[in-house]
C-alpha cells in the first residue's frame, strides 16, 4: 500500500526551504566536467515526476556514463547487480532515500561502483517537509496527532536500540523520517561532497560528488548520550560524553557547514542548524555537558581548561596555540567564559586561550582557582551559557 504522504509530495502549496539551504552548495560553483554540468543543470530544474518520465530521453541504452536505479533497487546488492562492471559518471536514484533500509551501505555501494569523481543525484522527504505536508492535509488537532505518530514511529523508533528491531521487522525500513542534516551527513560519511541542494515540488533534491572512500567507522546511534572523539593532552585522542544536542550524523556535516557557514563565538558555527530544539535548551541551561563529569572522574579532563576540540576544529588553530593546548588537559569550564566580553572570532578565542594557558603553565593552581570563580560569577550573574 502506498504511503499516504507520497500522495502529498506534489501538492505543496507554497515554496519551501530549510535553514541553511540558501547558504548551501550551489551547482553553479561546482567543479564538474562542463558536459556533465550542463546535464545536471537541466536535471536540477525538473521535478521528480518529470525526471522519471523524461529520463529515457536523457540517455541511450549503450550510454555507460549514466545509470538510473529504478524503484525496485533498494539493497546494496541490487545496486551492484544493476550497475554491473560499468563505472558510470552519473547515478540517479529514483527511490526516495527515506525508503531504503540499509541506506549507509547503499550509498557506500554507489560510491564504490561509480567512476572517480562521479555524481550522485538523489531525493527524499525531510522531517520538516513532512510536518508541513501533514499540517496541509489534516485539520488542526488531527495533524498534531499524525505528526506525533510520524515522529515517534518513523524517526525515534528506528534509532533506539530497544525499538529498532521491532520497527524494521514491521516496516522493512520504509518511510523513515530523516532530517536534512542527517541526509547530508550520511552522504559525507559515504564519501560524497554535496555540490547542490534544493527543495522543489514537495521534494528535497541533492547532487553529490564522489570525493573520498566511505568512512568505515561505527555508525551513529540515536542515543541521548553521544561519545565524541576529541584532542587531549599530548595530542592523544580522548572520548568525551555529552547529551545529544544535534541531529544524528551532524559530526559528518562539519566540513560542509564550515565551507558555507562562518565561525562565531567560542569557535562555533554561526547559525548552526545542526542543533535541535532540545539542544538549544540543554545548552542554555548547561545541562548538555553533565555526562562529561565522567571524563572528569576518569582524569581525561580537568575542571577548568580549554575546550576539548575535534580534529577539524583543532586544525583551524595556529601551530603555536596547538602546541600550548596539548601541554595540558582540556577542561569542563572553558576560559573564555572568564572574559568580560565573550570572544567572537576564532582569533579572539585563541588569544583568550593563550592568556589562560600561559598563566596556567606558570601557576597551575592559582590560575584555575581564579578562573573558576570568575567563570561561576559570569554564569550566575551575567547569564553566560554553554555555546
Amino acid at each position: 500500500m502506498k504511503h499516504p504522504l507520497f500522495q502529498l509530495q506534489y501538492e505543496l502549496e507554497l515554496p519551501f526551504s530549510e535553514a541553511g539551504t540558501e547558504k548551501g552548495a550551489k551547482l553553479t560553483s561546482a567543479k564538474v566536467d562542463p558536459e556533465l554540468l550542463k546535464r545536471l543543470e537541466k536535471l536540477s530544474q525538473m521535478s521528480y515526476r518529470d525526471l522519471v518520465q523524461s529520463w529515457s530521453g536523457e540517455r541511450s541504452d549503450d550510454d555507460d556514463s549514466v545509470t538510473v536505479l529504478p524503484m525496485s533497487t533498494r539493497t546494496p546488492e541490487a545496486l551492484g547487480y544493476r550497475i554491473g562492471e560499468r563505472h558510470p559518471r552519473l547515478i540517479f536514484i529514483t527511490r526516495p532515500l527515506h525508503t531504503i533500509k540499509l541506506l549507509d551501505e547503499y550509498l557506500a555501494a554507489a560510491n564504490k561502483h561509480m567512476a572517480p569523481g562521479g555524481i550522485l543525484y538523489c531525493h527524499t522527504m525531510t522531517a520538516a517537509l513532512k510536518r508541513l505536508l501533514i499540517s496541509q492535509r489534516y485539520p488542526w488537532g488531527i495533524s498534531a496527532l499524525v505528526a506525533a505518530y510520524e515522529y515517534l514511529w518513523h524517526r525515534v523508533c528506528p534509532k533506539l536500540k530497544l525499538t529498532k528491531k521491532i520497527y524494521f521487522s514491521f516496516t522493512q525500513g520504509k518511510n523513515r523520517t530523516f532530517t536534512r542534516v542527517e541526509i547530508i551527513g550520511r552522504l559525507y560519511r559515504a564519501g560524497f561532497e554535496v555540490i547542490d541542494e534544493q527543495f522543489r515540488d514537495g521534494e528535497y533534491f541533492v547532487i553529490a560528488q564522489q570525493s573520498a572512500p566511505p568512512i568505515e567507522d561505527t555508525p551513529p546511534t540515536g542515543s541521548p548520550i553521544i561519545h565524541l572523539r576529541r584532542i587531549g593532552k599530548g595530542g592523544q585522542e580522548i572520548v568525551v560524553h555529552k547529551f545529544r544536542t544535534m541531529y544524528t550524523y551532524s559530526e559528518y556535516v562539519q566540513p560542509y557547514i564550515y565551507q558555507y557557514q562562518n565561525l562565531e563565538r567560542g569557535g562555533k558555527f554561526k547559525d548552526d542548524y545542526r542543533v535541535n530544539y532540545w539542544g538549544h535548551l540543554l545548552r542554555r541551561l548547561w545541562l548538555d555537558e553533565i555526562p562529561m563529569v565522567w571524563n572528569l572522574i576518569r582524569g581525561d579532563i580537568k575542571l577548568v581548561g580549554v575546550r576539548p576540540l575535534s580534529r577539524q576544529y583543532f586544525n583551524l588553530y595556529s601551530p603555536e596555540i596547538q602546541q600550548l593546548r596539548i601541554r595540558t588537559k582540556p577542561g569542563l569550564l572553558p576560559p573564555f567564559y572568564y572574559d568580560e566580553h565573550t570572544p567572537v572570532t576564532l582569533d579572539e578565542v585563541q588569544e583568550s586561550e593563550r592568556r589562560y594557558l600561559e598563566a596556567y603553565l606558570t601557576k597551575p593552581f592559582a590560575t584555575d582557582w581564579r578562573y573558576f570563580w570568575g567563570i561561576v560569577g559570569n554564569i550566575l550573574f551575567h547569564r553566560k551559557h554553554s555555546a
